[in-house]
């Protein structure tokens, strides 16, 4: 059986440190792993970063490739975004493309590859206007968002807890936007 491949999108939200976990746990769901991470997240994770690519295989990327060069990457058979920031996930649905997980996924729209992401704000930023019309918006596009009831609820500022994040939503929705044909 050929491997699915999963591109893992995370943001700067505290539930990244646990990325390596989540990346063995989609292996150890047939996932071959290509890791990418918003400019904040990849400064976070940096300690972690070759244990990262040993894990992989691949490199972890937070920028684009140069034009001409080949992709190190296989082609995404899904995406998963999380934790998608409230930065992250307004920009995605306005097209802001800062950066390059955001410009993948916005891109990743017109390619129609599967995708899936799930939120990590506390309940002050939930309460913005702008993150339900994004999130309606995502939702408009196709995307899978995982948020509130069976999905990432918002905790109280400063009272998040990063071990209780919902990773494996996250992978069982992944492992059905790469099963649908």
């Amino acid at each position: 059986m050929t491997s699915r491949v999963l591109y893992l999108f995370g943001s700067a939200a505290p539930p990244v440190h646990d990325i390596a976990a989540v990346v063995r746990t989609a292996q150890n769901r047939g996932f071959t792993v290509c890791l990418g991470l918003t400019p904040t997240a990849t400064d976070w994770l940096d300690p972690q970063r070759t244990e990262l690519e040993r894990l992989t295989g691949y490199p972890v990327r937070s920028r684009y490739k140069r034009p001409g060069t080949a992709d190190v990457w296989p082609k995404a058979d899904v995406i998963a975004f999380a934790p998608a920031t409230f930065n992250s996930i307004n920009a995605w649905a306005l097209g802001i493309t800062q950066n390059f997980v955001v410009g993948v996924v916005a891109e990743g729209i017109g390619k129609g590859i599967p995708m899936v992401t799930m939120p990590c704000v506390n309940a002050a930023y939930a309460a913005h206007p702008q993150l339900d019309r994004s999130i309606e918006t995502l939702r408009g596009a196709g995307i899978r968002v995982l948020y509130g009831e069976g999905g990432f609820v918002p905790n109280a500022p400063g009272q998040g807890r990063p071990p209780a994040y919902p990773w494996h939503l996250l992978l069982d929705a992944a492992e059905q936007a790469a099963s649908t044909p």
